[in-house]
C-alpha cells in the first residue's frame, strides 16, 4: 500500500459530514414550499399541487403562490403568480410569469394542478 503525503485517509467522520451536507441541501431545495388546504409534491423545476375543495386553499411553490379560486365541472379557476387562469382537464399548458400550468384532475374532493418552470425562459 502506498501512502500519499497530504491526502488523509477517508474517515467515518468525513463520510458523515458529507452525508449531512447532502441532507441539508435536499432540505433547502424543499424549503419554501408551504400550503394551506393543499398538499404539494415538488422537484427541482416542477410541483404538483393538490387543493382541497370547499376550503380556502393555497400553496407557495417555486417562489410563487398558487390559489384555488373555484371549480365547476371540469373547469377550474386558479391564481398563479397573481394572475387568474381558467383551466380544463386535457388543455395544453397555460403560461404565466415564466411557468407552465396544467390541470391534472378534478374530483368532488380535490383539484390537482402542475406548475413547472418554462424551459424557454
Amino acid at each position: 500500500m502506498t501512502n500519499r503525503p497530504g491526502i488523509p485517509p477517508s474517515t467515518p467522520i468525513r463520510r458523515a459530514a458529507g452525508l449531512l451536507a447532502g441532507l441539508a441541501l435536499g432540505a433547502a431545495l424543499l424549503a419554501g414550499c408551504s400550503s394551506e388546504g393543499a398538499s404539494t409534491d415538488c422537484g427541482l423545476d416542477a410541483c404538483t399541487v393538490t387543493f382541497d375543495r370547499g376550503v380556502e386553499a393555497s400553496a407557495t411553490i417555486l417562489g410563487v403562490e398558487a390559489k384555488l379560486i373555484g371549480a365547476q365541472g371540469d373547469q377550474v379557476t386558479v391564481e398563479v403568480a397573481g394572475e387568474q387562469l381558467s383551466l380544463t382537464v386535457g388543455q395544453q399548458a397555460t403560461e404565466v410569469a415564466g411557468f407552465a400550468v396544467t390541470l391534472d384532475g378534478v374530483t368532488d374532493q380535490e383539484v390537482k394542478i402542475r406548475v413547472s418552470r418554462n424551459p424557454s425562459n
